[in-house]
């Protein structure tokens, strides 16, 4: 995300949100290494059910719970 700091400054002021440094917001080293990996991974629960691990959440109402505050909080617009 190099280069769009002063983009994300903007955003940030147009739409009052709390944090206008983007390095602030988001760590992109960390992304990058996540997302740029050169193996796929796959995690697998189906050893933790029987081990009693029997609650779960799914990733999208995750996601948009998050997504939720994050916007209320006025982190993202």
């Amino acid at each position: 995300m190099r280069g769009t700091e002063d983009l994300w400054a903007r955003i940030a002021e147009q739409h009052g949100l709390v944090e206008p440094d983007l390095a602030r917001v988001a760590s992109w080293w960390h992304t990058d290494a996540d997302l740029g990996r050169p193996i796929e991974v796959v995690a697998d629960m189906s050893k933790s059910r029987p081990a009693g691990f029997t609650v779960y959440r799914r990733t999208q109402d995750c996601f948009t719970r998050l997504f939720d505050r994050y916007r209320a909080e006025r982190v993202i617009p």
